[in-house]
């Protein structure tokens, strides 16, 4: 499990960061040309307010726990990424879309490989 446990939490790192990323520059979630607003700063820390304790959270397990903790955490991690991906879609972000969609995949992929 050690190679699946390192991807996986080197994904949930990632997206923690590029979280805080969207706080440093809010408009990277954005459209070309939308204009940056007071909800898109809000809606950037609330992203990365969840972001980073679940990425941390899920890097932590996946290093530290066992397979009855990772696989529940995983699902969680995996369903985010899902919402996360549907998000990007919606607003025509390719990189959120298609890499949050890649790490639901790989998440929820590894929550069935660890709990079966």
């Amino acid at each position: 499990m050690g190679v699946l446990a390192a991807v996986n939490a080197l994904a949930a790192l990632v997206s923690a960061g590029s979280s805080v990323a969207g706080v440093v520059r809010p408009g990277l979630g954005l459209p070309a040309g939308e204009p940056v607003t007071v909800g898109t700063h809000v809606y950037a820390r609330a992203y990365s307010a969840r972001a980073v304790p679940l990425g941390v959270a899920t890097a932590v397990v996946m290093a530290a726990g066992t397979a009855a903790v990772a696989w529940p955490m995983l699902l969680v991690s995996g369903l985010a990424q899902v919402g996360d991906s549907a998000i990007g879609f919606r607003l025509r972000n390719l990189g959120m879309g298609f890499g949050a969609g890649a790490f639901a995949v790989l998440h929820l992929v590894s929550a069935w490989w660890v709990a079966r």
